[in-house]
C-alpha cells in the first residue's frame, strides 16, 4: 500500500499556516503592551506570557495529535460536546474572530481614513460608519477564502504566510538595532506578582482554545492531503507545532523588548496598537505605518478565515443537514455583526469569559498527555475537568467585578489563578487511584 508523504515545502508550509492561524488580533497588542507596563519585571512577565500564550498551544497541538483529534473522548458526549460547542462560539464568532476585524481596522485602516469617528444612527443606535464598511468587507473576503478549505495550505501556508514573517522580522530587526528609551518602572500588578499577571495575559490571545479547533482543522487537511495514517497525521501535525511555536515566540519576545523600551511613545497609551502605531511612526514615519497596517492587517485576516473555517467544520458535523457553505456564511454575517459593538467593549466582556473557561482548556491539554497514566481514564479527566470549572467560575466571577473576598483564602485567588492548585492536587490524586473492580474482572 503506498503511503502519501508530505514534501518539506508542503510541511513547512503547514507551519507556516498554523502559525498565521495563531498570530491574530491580540497577538501583536498585548505583549507590547505588557512589555510596557511590566518595566523592569519584564522577563518574568514575558515568561508567564509565553508559558499560555506559545506553550500551552504547542502542547494543545501535541495532544491533539497523540489523540488523533479525540481530544474529548473519555467525556461523556453531553458534556464533550457542550464543552466543545462553548470553546468554537468563544474562539469564534461571540469574541475572537470578531475582533480579528476589530484589531484590523483600528491599527490598519484608522490612520488612513480622513474621519474614522463619523456614526450614523441605525435602528437607534450610533454605528461607526468606517468601522461598519471595513467589517463588512473584511468578512466579506474572510468568507469567500473560507468557502475554499482545500485550498488553504496553498493560499495561506505558502502565500499569505511569507509575507507576513517577513514583515514582522523586518519590525523585529528595528527593535534590535535601533536604540529605545530606559525601562521604565513595573505598574500595578506587574510589580507585586509579574510571573503570574504574565501567565493571564496569555490568556487573552485564546490561543490555548484555539490550538484544540486549528489541531482538528490540521488534522482534517491533512485527510485532504491524503495523509490517512494516524502516525503520519501526529507526525506532520507535531512539526507544524514547533514551526508555528517558535514563529510565536520570536514575534512575542521582540514585541515585548519593543514595549519595555518604547519609552515617551508609549506616553497616555490605552493598549498595545497606540504604541505600536507611535513607534513605527517615530522611526519609519508614513512607510512604518503602511508596514504595521500590512503585518496587522495579514495576521488578522488569516486567524479570521482560520476560525470561521474551524467553527463551519464543526458545526457541520454537529448538524450535517446545514452544509459547510451555510455555515461559512451564517458566521461570516455573525462575526460582523458582533464587530460593530467596539473592541473595548468586546475585551472587557470576553475576559471574565476566558477566566472561566481557560482553566478547563488548559487541564484538558495537559491531561490528555497523561491519561495513559491513569488506572480509571474516564473518571480522571470528568473529575480534574470538573475541579478546573469550578474553580473557574470563581476567577471568572471576580474578573467580572463580583465581591468574592469570601475566597480571599484560597491559594492564587488574588492572581486570578485560584483553580491551579486544587486542580494539580486532584490530579496526582487521580495518578494514584487503584483500577475500579469492573475494569479488574474485565482485565
Amino acid at each position: 500500500m503506498q503511503t502519501t508523504k508530505l514534501s518539506i515545502t508542503d510541511t513547512f508550509g503547514l507551519g507556516f499556516m498554523a502559525f498565521a492561524f495563531f498570530l491574530g488580533a491580540g497577538n501583536l497588542i498585548f505583549p507590547t503592551f505588557a512589555g510596557f507596563l511590566a518595566g523592569e519585571n519584564m522577563p518574568l512577565a514575558m515568561l508567564g506570557f509565553l508559558l499560555t500564550a506559545v506553550g500551552m498551544p504547542l502542547i494543545g497541538l501535541i495532544a491533539v495529535a497523540k489523540s488523533n483529534g479525540k481530544i474529548m473522548a473519555y467525556l461523556p458526549p453531553f458534556a464533550a460536546t457542550a464543552l466543545a460547542i462553548a470553546i468554537y462560539i468563544i474562539i469564534g464568532p461571540a469574541f475572537a474572530a470578531p475582533r480579528t476585524s476589530l484589531v484590523a481596522f483600528e491599527i490598519g485602516a484608522r490612520p488612513f481614513i480622513a474621519n474614522p469617528d463619523a456614526v450614523v444612527m441605525i435602528a437607534g443606535q450610533s454605528i461607526n460608519i468606517a468601522q461598519l464598511i471595513f467589517t463588512l468587507v473584511f468578512f466579506a473576503i474572510v468568507m469567500v477564502m473560507s468557502l475554499f478549505p482545500g485550498k488553504l495550505l496553498d493560499s495561506v501556508g505558502k502565500v499569505l504566510t511569507p509575507i507576513l514573517i517577513l514583515l514582522l522580522v523586518a519590525l523585529a530587526m528595528s527593535v534590535l538595532f535601533l536604540s529605545g528609551s530606559e525601562v521604565g518602572a513595573p505598574v500595578d500588578e506587574y510589580l507585586s506578582s509579574p510571573l503570574s499577571k504574565g501567565i493571564i495575559e496569555g490568556y487573552n490571545t485564546m490561543d490555548t482554545l484555539a490550538s484544540i479547533l486549528f489541531g482538528m482543522l490540521i488534522i482534517d487537511l491533512l485527510r485532504k492531503k491524503g495523509i490517512e495514517n494516524a502516525a503520519d497525521q501526529t507526525k506532520y501535525l507535531i512539526r507544524a507545532a514547533i514551526i508555528a511555536a517558535s514563529g510565536l515566540a520570536f514575534v512575542y519576545i521582540s514585541l515585548f523588548f519593543l514595549g519595555v523600551t518604547a519609552g515617551d511613545l508609549a506616553t497616555g497609551a490605552s493598549n498595545g496598537g497606540v504604541i505600536l502605531t507611535n513607534y513605527v511612526d517615530h522611526h519609519f514615519g508614513m512607510l512604518g505605518i503602511v508596514l504595521l497596517s500590512t503585518v496587522v492587517a495579514l495576521a488578522c485576516l488569516t486567524t479570521g478565515i482560520g476560525l470561521v473555517t474551524a467553527c463551519s467544520e464543526f458545526f457541520n458535523e454537529l448538524l450535517p443537514k446545514i452544509s459547510y457553505q451555510r455555515f461559512v456564511i451564517f458566521f461570516s454575517v455573525v462575526c460582523a455583526t458582533v464587530a460593530n459593538v467596539g473592541l473595548s467593549q468586546l475585551i472587557s466582556i470576553s475576559v471574565p469569559v476566558l477566566m472561566t473557561i481557560y482553566p478547563v482548556a488548559i487541564a484538558l491539554v495537559l491531561i490528555t498527555l497523561i491519561t495513559p497514566k491513569f488506572a480509571r481514564p474516564a473518571f480522571s479527566q470528568r473529575l480534574v475537568l470538573s475541579v478546573a470549572l469550578a474553580f473557574g467560575i470563581l476567577d471568572g466571577f471576580k474578573a467580572a467585578g463580583v465581591d468574592m473576598s469570601t475566597f480571599n483564602f484560597l491559594p492564587l485567588h488574588a492572581e486570578g489563578m485560584a483553580w491551579l492548585l486544587p486542580t494539580v492536587i486532584v490530579t496526582v490524586v487521580c495518578l494514584f487511584l487503584p483500577r475500579s473492580a469492573q475494569s479488574n474482572s474485565a482485565a
